[in-house]
């Protein structure tokens, strides 16, 4: 059985929709910065192949010969992990689109204190994306189209309006063979 028309049970709760990931500003503070710390503290790896020459004894006959002889390593070398507005969702346990919708709730609300934060975390991450492609840690291309950064030239094409009637030359004379 349905609940009669114009009923307000809903009043009768004692809250209303689900309660905020984050209560306070400085709550999302502190988890963007742990998230900050966690990037630091795990970096990627990188793995090359290295060839080395190295001499190795090798019997001939009676006699004992040094040979080179190629063999092949890993060099694993850490790299640091760039942060990232979707590697922060992730590690709250939220989506992007929860980011963008607490992010226009707070814009509507006027909420300063939050506006504040998000613009601390977003800062944080394209200033550490854009370092880390200046000094060559990060795929520069990658970074720049992430961030929206574009190296464009405009050039204008057309004759201002004026249609083009073709090229004007010139009548011969011959003081123009005497240039020569």
């Amino acid at each position: 059985m349905a609940a009669p028309k114009g009923n307000k049970f809903w009043m009768l709760r004692s809250k209303h929709g689900r309660d905020k990931l984050f209560a306070t500003p400085e709550l999302l503070w502190d988890a963007a910065c742990e998230y900050f710390q966690w990037c630091d503290e795990n970096p990627w790896t990188t793995r090359k192949a290295i060839q080395k020459t190295v001499p190795v004894r090798v019997t001939k006959g009676k006699e004992i010969v040094t040979e080179n002889q190629q063999h092949t390593q890993q060099e694993v070398t850490p790299t640091s992990r760039p942060y990232s507005l979707m590697g922060l969702c992730v590690y709250l346990g939220a989506s992007t689109n929860w980011w963008n919708e607490f992010r226009s709730a707070c814009i509507n609300k006027g909420d300063k204190d939050f506006l504040e934060v998000i613009a601390r975390v977003e800062g944080t991450i394209k200033t550490q994306q854009f370092e880390g492609a200046c000094v060559g840690a990060f795929n520069a291309n990658i970074i720049a189209r992430t961030l929206g950064l574009a190296d464009k030239q405009e050039v204008d094409h057309t004759t201002q309006g004026k249609p083009f009637k073709g090229f004007d030359f010139l009548p011969y004379t011959p003081e123009a063979d005497k240039l020569k």
